[in-house]
């Protein structure tokens, strides 16, 4: 009886010893899971402060025009247009959303949760959720909501990545544009440059012809000034010639008496030559008179001659007979075989109180028939 109840007794012992070993590698479990459960509590945690707790409300969608007219030379106030964000999310570009941001409340409710081994994958745990307390629990609830809003999350971050693959699209085809634009815009730009140039060396040729128009305008002045002048000349020549007109009638009366006195004075020839022996035999060379009147038919001229010249053939008191002297005819500009030599005249005849004196024309010195306006000269 002894030895039985020494043998039960040393199967307890053992029982107790393995009883106590399985405590402790109990323990050491449990403290592992407790460890692991908290781990996973914190990483729960810190998800639930990464997760918008709901997506961001629907924005108005942005409007950015783009000019879709054509480039030309010519000025368009109202381009044509089009909106490259009309289909773009503008509720994408919310930030800063709420996220869940769990706490130790939803720690207390994971708490809650159960878990059972993982018959697919041996050594792994997995919510046990044949659990009453587990089903449909607040814990599980807080968990679902995680779960769609990280679904969520992920279905916005896809759809910002499409749209941003679609943006980039539209970003090339305006770069492309752009480039496009950049080369004919830099081919302008040399054209532009080449114009410039033209036109500032029209400028300084205008600037040029203004400095002439000045200069012109300068001279136009100044001519204007001489027509003025001039028109007060023709006004006073006007009046000149009037008194000349005057003076010529009275000239033409003289002629007539001197024409009158010819006729009479080839009866006087005689005497008049013997009177004038004691006058002037020569005169100092240069031109004396002009012929006013010339009768070729007759052989006769009216020469009327210079103060001075009366003055040396009739001496300082104008006293002396007319000497019967010689003078030679020319005219200016007058091409003969001898020059502007025209002929010789011989004095005949002076007519009282004038410069006017009646000359026979010599006919052995004729180089062409002398008119009015020929010079006198003596030689």
């Amino acid at each position: 009886m002894n030895k039985a109840l020494h043998a039960l007794v040393y199967v307890f012992v053992v029982l107790a010893a393995a009883a106590l070993w399985f405590e402790m590698q109990l323990n050491a479990k449990r403290g592992e899971l407790g460890a692991r459960n908290r781990l996973q509590e914190n990483y729960l945690i810190q998800l639930s402060k990464t997760i918008e707790a709901k997506d961001p409300e629907k924005a108005d969608p942005l409007e950015l025009k783009k000019d879709t007219s054509p480039v030309e030379a010519r000025i368009v106030d109202t381009p044509d247009t089009e909106n490259v964000l009309d289909e773009y999310k503008a509720e994408l570009e919310q930030s800063n959303l709420a996220t869940m941001d769990w706490g130790e409340n939803e720690r207390n409710l994971l708490r809650t949760r159960s878990f059972k081994d993982d018959p697919m994958n041996e050594g792994k745990y997995i919510m046990d959720g044949d659990k009453p307390e587990t089903q449909g629990s607040e814990a599980d609830r807080k968990l679902a909501q995680l779960v769609e809003a990280a679904k969520n999350q992920l279905g916005r971050l896809n759809t910002t990545r499409y749209e941003m693959v679609m943006l980039r699209g539209k970003l090339e085809e305006v770069v492309k544009e752009l480039n496009a634009l950049k080369q004919v815009t830099r081919q302008d730009k040399v054209t532009i440059e080449e114009k410039q140039e033209i036109v500032n060396h029209l400028e300084g040729e205008k600037a040029q012809l203004e400095g002439q128009i000045t200069k012109y305008k300068s001279q136009v002045d100044e001519l204007n000034t001489e027509v003025t002048s001039l028109k007060d000349d023709i006004i006073a020549a006007k009046d000149e010639t009037e008194m000349v007109r005057e003076d010529l009638v009275k000239a033409q009366k003289q002629i007539e008496d001197l024409k009158n006195l010819v006729q009479t004075s080839f009866q006087s020839r005689g005497a008049t030559a013997s009177a004038a022996s004691a006058a002037v035999t020569s005169l100092s060379a240069g031109d004396k008179g002009k012929i006013i009147e010339a009768d070729n038919d007759n052989m006769f001229a009216i020469v009327q001659f210079t103060e001075d010249a009366i003055l040396e053939l009739k001496g300082g008191d104008v006293n002396r007979p007319l000497p019967i002297l010689e003078l030679g005819i020319k005219r200016p500009g007058f091409a003969g075989p001898a020059g502007e030599f025209v002929g010789r005249i011989r004095l005949r005849q002076e007519v009282k109180g004038s410069r006017f004196v009646v000359c026979d024309i010599l006919g052995a010195w004729e180089q062409d028939a002398a008119v009015p306006g020929d010079v006198i000269f003596a030689d």
